[in-house]
This record gives C-alpha cells, sequence and structure tokens, in this order.
C-alpha cells in the first residue's frame, strides 16, 4: 500500500466487510454494486451502482427464484449497462423510486418486504420500462446454461436424437 493510499477512500474489501457488518443489501460505490454475501460483485459503466442494483433486485421480484443466485440476475440484466440503454433504465428506476416514496419508502432498494416491491412493480406493469425489463429477462435469465439444471431442461435434444429416446415420458412429478 502507497503512503497515499488512504487518501483514495476505501478499498473493496473494506467497502464490502464495512457493509456486511451494516447489515446491508446491496453494497454500492462508485461504479461498483456487491451483494454483502459476496454472491455476487458487479462494476458498472453507463449505469449508476444504485440504479444496477435496483435493476437486480427488480429482476429478481419479477422472475423469483431461489435456486438461482443472484449472479445470474446480474448477468441477464448487464446488456442494460450502455450507454444508449442508461437513460430509459435510469428513467425507469426513478420512476419506481418514486412509487416506492409515495408508499412511505425511501426507494425501491429499501422497501424490505418482497409483497411490497411487487405491488410497486404491478402499479408499473404496462409501462414500456417494465415490458423491456420483463422482456428482456425471458432470454437474459433462461437462456443461461447454468441455470437449466435447476428446472429439470437438459437443453436441445435434436443433435442426441431427439426427445422421443431421451426421457420424454420421464415426468415424475405427473
Amino acid at each position: 500500500m502507497t503512503p497515499n493510499a488512504s487518501h483514495r477512500g476505501l478499498t473493496r474489501r473494506q467497502l464490502l466487510s464495512r457493509a456486511t457488518a451494516a447489515g446491508a443489501s446491496f453494497v454500492v460505490g462508485t461504479g461498483f454494486v456487491a451483494a454483502p454475501d459476496a454472491a455476487w460483485a458487479a462494476e458498472t459503466s453507463h449505469l449508476e451502482p444504485r440504479v444496477f442494483a435496483t435493476l437486480v433486485q427488480m429482476a429478481r421480484d419479477i422472475y423469483p427464484h431461489d435456486r438461482i443466485a443472484d449472479a445470474h440476475y446480474v448477468i441477464a440484466v448487464r446488456g442494460y449497462d450502455t450507454p444508449e440503454a442508461a437513460p430509459a433504465i435510469t428513467a425507469g428506476i426513478a420512476a419506481l423510486d418514486a412509487a416506492a416514496q409515495g408508499r412511505g419508502f425511501g426507494s425501491y432498494l429499501d422497501t424490505g418486504w418482497e409483497r411490497d416491491r411487487v405491488d410497486l412493480l404491478r402499479g408499473m406493469e404496462e409501462s414500456a420500462f417494465f415490458q423491456q425489463i420483463r422482456g428482456g429477462l425471458v432470454t437474459g435469465l433462461y437462456n443461461q446454461k447454468e441455470v437449466w439444471p435447476v428446472f429439470g431442461y437438459e437443453g436441445e435434444s435434436y443433435s442426441l436424437g431427439g426427445y422421443i429416446d431421451r426421457g420424454f415420458n420421464d415426468i415424475a412429478w405427473l
């Protein structure tokens, strides 16, 4: 560590450890967002870190799967961190935060109960912003090969002879 390093602020390790001790749900720094359990971290280029963290929480609330890690939701929304998409995403998150404030919450991220966050999303589900995020998540989240096993999907079957000979009648839950 250089003698002047203390003037540059906290290191990422210090930021994460202090936020974890404080019980934060997301750690937000300049161009950096992380979960307190260190399950994921992301650097942002065009979206403010708090906007990106809100987008990740919004994605999880739209398509909630307890067995899918937050890191997969981060991958699903990373495509919105572009110069073209950032203004619309920032405006949409601002509208979501305003709706949260209108109901007595500090922001969408500060809304502690999932039920309350879902109510906020239902209030804007007809908006172009919500539809853009919801539609993008369908492919952004479910096209990740790492999440397929969670749902029992083995991937395409054509190259392996089709589904008829590969478990077509293996439905155990019916």
